[in-house]
Order: C-alpha cells, then structure tokens, then sequence
C-alpha cells in the first residue's frame, strides 16, 4: 500500500482513487476468505460455483445464507461433500496384524475364504506329517525293533500316496482357476468408467463419462496426515472419489514408466503401463477410505505414491463429481430439452440495401422484375 500511495502522491488524484479502490477489493477478500475458513484443511478444492457451496452454507444461519446465495441452494448434508474420516483397521495395515486385510469388494471375500481354506490345509497336512514322523521314530527305531522288516513294496500305500495328493491339488486349482476368472470378468455396460494414470511421482484420476475432468493425488506429509487422522505416507491431498455398490470399470495406465495400482483391502492389483490401456470391474460394499501403494518399482520416488480411494454413496458421490465440475448424461439431456424449447432466433436480413425483411412480401417497388 506505501508504494500506491506514492505513486498517487506524484501521479494524481486519479492514483489515489485507485488506491481506495483497491482498499475496497482487499477488505471485501479478507471478508470472504474468513467466512469460508470453517471449512476443513483437508477440502478438496473445486471450481468457484456461481453461488455460495451449499456444504459452506449449511454451517451458516438461514437467514445469513439468504443474503448471501439461493435460498434453494441449502440442501441436506447427504448431498454435499466432505472428506470422509477413515476407520482405524477399515481399508489399512495395522500393528500387530498377522493375517491379510479385511476385505470389502466381492472377490476379495472369495480371495480371504480360499486363503483361509489353503492355510487349515497346510495345517493339517504339516500335522499329519508330523505324526507320521514321529510315529516311524518311535515304533521303527533300532531299540523297539532290531529286526527290520525286509518289506520293499506296497502296492495300496503307494497307490494312496499317489492318489490323495493330486486329490488335494485338484481341490486347490478348482477355487484357484474360479478365482482368476472372477478377476477377469469384464464390465458391464452399466459400469461407470474412472481413469487412474500414473505419473512419476503421483497419481491423476479422469472421469471419462462425467465430463473428463482429472483430479491430481500426491502424498501427504506424514505430520499433516496425522493431524488429519489418516496414516502416515497413506494419506493423500486428493483422493479418488468413487460410489460404493455399484460396478465401477476401473483403466489404469501410465504416463512415463510401468506403475502398479493396487489396494489391499479391495484385493484389486493392476498394472499401469505406457501405451496400454488395463481395465478391471471394481465394486466396493460399503462407504469407507481405503488405502494402497503403487507396487511396481518405478524410479526414486516408487514408495511416495500412495493411494487412497474414497466409497461414498451414490447421492453424495454425484454431488460431489458437480461440486468438481463434471456432469452427467441426464445434465446433458436437460440442457437440449432447455435450449430447444427456446423460441427460434429471428433469421438475418438481407444484406441487400433497400431489400425487404425476412418473411416480408415482395412488393412493386421491391419485385426484381420491376
């Protein structure tokens, strides 16, 4: 402010009405950046609406908010968008944790059940060799039988160690062989498309079928996210945003080298490679955060590349694609509907000098044959 109103010392009274004009816009910008200073550190950033955000008006007075936007604008709480808290043990690792992550996607359900069923295998297979190898210790050991037999051939054992172990792989590779088909089923029509592309050393989000509008992920710092509540190196600025309960058709690529994306706890892995696109159904259960890392080696900064995901249900997940700008079919469809039921413009004249209007009738003086 000094360095204006010395140029308005020399340069005139015009300077100095600049100056207070000046004043104004900074003081009405204080006024406006303390009013949204309720909302959270963590808020995703949007593009400035024509009116007052709906989730800034709901933590004003009514008749405030009347003043201020649309009265209609202040809507419930479901239809705006905050980012969400996660759970602790809900969708990241854990102290302490000896088995896999919970699982909240159908396949990755299916995926724990099979886990579970091949470790009480092993489990009893180890016992039962165990035993086995205790009792030939103790019942064929040089003190209990000093004799030994002379028996080189058994036709049934060696048929039954033959026989149950293929019997054994055979029931291993029929949930195996279901499980990989399962992670190969393709996307249905009704999939919603969602695009991660992975960059060194972060990740962008494109939603191609709400306008192609692209989010940018990168970690953050680990005091910041524990202030927030969120793991440390898990955490991001801008998560991908996804509706929960509904088959999502997730593409992954990359823009300079091979990355990986990949999410525990929704058993989704995924290679992203430059010049391919990979694709793969993803449904999520439940609303929740939750986290991955990229999982291909991919240069310096390969382990600063988490992921988060964010489940939201449908209705606050659509708020939140518009509060990014983006649309939707039914957005489109309304806008023709609208522009169409406008009256038609009226045609031009002709550029003819002394030519009647559009639509007039020609007259004597006007008719090109008189």
């Amino acid at each position: 402010m000094s360095s204006i109103q010395s140029l308005a010392a020399h340069r005139g009274a015009f300077r100095i009405f600049a100056a207070l004009f000046a004043a104004l816009v900074l003081a009405f910008g204080f006024q406006a950046a303390y009013a949204q200073s309720t909302l959270e550190s963590g808020d995703l950033v949007a593009p400035v609406p024509a009116v007052t955000p709906p989730a800034a008006l709901e933590q004003i007075d009514p008749a405030v908010a009347a003043d201020v936007a649309d009265p209609d604008a202040v809507v419930a709480g479901a239809d705006s968008y905050s980012p969400m808290a996660p759970v602790e043990g809900k969708g990241m690792p854990s102290d302490g944790l000896l088995d896999i992550q919970d699982q909240f996607s159908e396949d990755g359900r299916f995926a724990y059940d099979l886990h579970i069923g091949l470790v009480w295998m092993m489990t009893l297979i180890s016992v039962f060799v165990l035993a086995l190898l205790l009792y030939v210790v103790v019942r064929f050991n040089r003190k209990a039988n000093p004799v030994p037999s002379k028996t080189t051939h058994n036709t049934l054992i060696e048929v039954v160690w033959t026989v149950v172990p293929v019997l054994i792989l055979v029931a291993i590779a029929i949930p195996s062989i279901g499980l990989l088909a399962r992670q190969y089923e393709v996307p249905g029509e009704d999939a919603i498309t969602i695009k991660a592309t992975g960059y060194q050393w972060y990740w962008g989000y494109t939603y191609p079928d709400n306008g192609e509008f692209e989010i940018i992920s990168n970690m953050l710092d680990e005091e910041e996210a524990l202030a927030r509540g969120e793991p440390g190196q898990l955490a991001v600025d801008n998560r991908l945003v996804v509706p929960a309960g509904v088959p999502i058709r997730l593409q992954v690529t990359a823009a300079d080298v091979i990355h990986s994306f990949a999410v525990p706890s929704l058993w989704f892995k995924l290679d992203a490679v430059p010049g391919r696109l990979n694709e793969r159904l993803l449904e999520i259960e439940e609303p929740g955060v939750y986290y991955g890392q990229c999982s291909e080696l991919c240069g310096a900064r390969h382990a600063y590349m988490p992921i988060a995901v964010e489940a939201l249900p449908m209705n606050e997940w659509r708020a939140w694609v518009r509060a990014q700008g983006g649309t939707f079919p039914e957005d489109e469809a309304a806008a023709a509907e609208a522009e169409a039921s406008l009256p038609p413009l009226q045609g031009p004249e002709s550029a003819v000098p002394g030519a009647p209007g559009a639509g007039a009738a020609p007259t004597e003086d006007t008719s090109p044959t008189t």
